[in-house]
């Protein structure tokens, strides 16, 4: 099989899995939003924004140098990879010392018991060593290895928390510990797998690998920043069981998310093939259509959003369905900003991706601090929104300065955020009326059904063109 088709395969099995294991996750959430209090629902939230916050920096991000070192190591792959992995659990190591001379203040930090702080710190000692596996597994396109790996680990978490979580007295530990056997048990046999593989382990590898990924830390902690802080901010002014709302449409929200990734997936390569042919017309004729797809099946969520709340955490979470709509139009405007991303990824213009995240992040943040203790945790919405805001228009900017505007239809991005901010508030405003809300939505139905009636043959055409 030549590589082209074995990347084809790797990256469609890619995709399945990574929609079987995000499902997972989904299909559970019902589970716990009913078995844990809602306090513990928003302290587990609150611990997971921080363990995302901190992986980036106690890993060091050093799967991201994968993708060279593949290339400069092909003959000393594994010793590379048990390296940096070396590398990894020393800096964790490190951290953990760090964390229990001075508990008072990392507890105070992170609004949690120095318990967590440590399962967390576990967490991150052995996880590297699925992600480093997998990676290298996709890298030889190894899909099959994969995606077991993934399911297996996403299953097995989902049924050891659910037990744990129904045994013990303690939910929060349940739910958290839940996550972390599994992964404890699988890092291990994969460090031993790397020991075997790679032998040895030499600092060269470590100079090689520190100025690669660096420079990536700023830009990744900032875009978790702009993620997750609303939820570490809205835990200490107003409550884990308003964070727990909070989560739980955010947790919504990650729908439209899943689908930006999936499409990003198949459009990123497409358009680099573009770009790299200088097809610009091409670009932006099919981009129009991409948009106004992503952002009619955005409007369907938003209007179904107080359904979707009701299934996964009933009636105790019913009032989060007034941050759902403008979280769904911050995930439209992730969705824009990527498109940008990807010209700039393909230019190698990597540095103005650092600074849009950080001051994008900043804004988020100091919204945050102004608004969230006066109007509660239904600000952050919208203060997260201004924050992608910000990093389009950002983005939009830079790819404009590379002299690259032509790729897309800036009027049509610029008219197309503002319908769906009126549509957001629109939406919104519904909510209090759901005899109205479900009028509104037929409606909406029957005019989709009729635009995909009448183009259907250009749908066809552009579906067997991905295909």
């Amino acid at each position: 099989m030549s590589n082209n088709k074995k990347a084809l395969k790797s990256g469609v099995w890619y995709t399945a899995s990574n929609f079987l294991v995000k499902s997972i996750g989904f299909i559970t959430t019902p589970i716990f939003t009913r078995l844990l209090t809602r306090e513990d629902f928003g302290l587990y939230n609150n611990y997971i924004s921080w363990l995302a916050s901190i992986t980036i920096i106690v890993t060091l991000n050093l799967d991201s140098t994968l993708i060279s070192a593949r290339f400069d190591f092909k003959d000393n792959f594994d010793e590379y990879i048990l390296s940096i992995l070396t590398l990894s659990s020393i800096s964790t190591f490190i951290w953990i010392i760090i964390a229990n001379v001075f508990p008072m203040y990392f507890s105070n930090l992170f609004g949690m018991s120095m318990m967590y702080i440590n399962a967390m710190f576990i967490y991150l000692f052995f996880m590297p060593a699925i992600t480093l596996f997998q990676v290298r597994e996709r890298y030889y396109f190894e899909y099959k290895k994969t995606a077991t790996t993934s399911i297996l680990l996403s299953i097995s978490i989902a049924v050891i928390s659910v037990l744990l979580v129904i045994n013990l007295d303690n939910k929060l530990f349940g739910r958290i510990i839940g996550s972390i056997i599994p992964t404890v048990i699988l890092g291990v046999l994969l460090y031993i797998y790397f020991i075997r593989k790679g032998k040895r382990v030499k600092i060269s590898y470590w100079k090689y690998a520190l100025p690669i990924c660096l420079p990536f830390i700023p830009h990744l902690l900032s875009l978790n920043i702009l993620n997750s802080i609303d939820r570490v901010m809205i835990t200490r002014w107003c409550g884990p069981e308003d964070n727990a709302i909070y989560s739980l449409a955010y947790t919504c929200g990650s729908m439209v998310t899943l689908l930006m990734t999936s499409m990003n997936s198949a459009f990123a390569p497409w358009l680099g093939e573009k770009l790299n042919g200088q097809e610009y017309i091409q670009i932006k004729s099919f981009a129009k259509t991409y948009i106004i797809e992503f952002s009619l099946l955005a409007i369907g969520i938003m209007f179904v959003a107080p359904e979707v709340l009701w299934i996964l955490g009933g009636e105790n979470y019913i009032e989060a369905k007034y941050v759902m709509a403008p979280i769904a139009m911050g995930c439209v405007c992730q969705f824009l900003y990527t498109m940008f991303v990807n010209v700039e990824q393909f230019e190698k213009k990597t540095v103005g991706m650092a600074v849009a995240s950080v001051i994008a992040a900043l804004v988020n943040y100091v919204l945050n601090t102004i608004f969230i203790p006066q109007l509660g945790y239904v600000a952050a919405a919208y203060t997260t929104l201004m924050g992608y805001l910000c990093l389009l228009f950002i983005h939009m900017f830079l790819v404009y300065r590379l002299k690259l505007s032509k790729v897309y239809d800036y009027k049509m991005i610029t008219i197309t955020i503002f319908v769906m901010m009126i549509i957001t508030v629109g939406i919104s405003f519904l909510y209090s009326y759901t005899i109205t809300r479900y009028i509104v939505l037929g409606i909406y139905v029957m005019f989709i059904g009729f635009v995909i009636l009448k183009n259907k043959n250009k749908l066809l055409s552009i579906i067997k063109r991905r295909v």
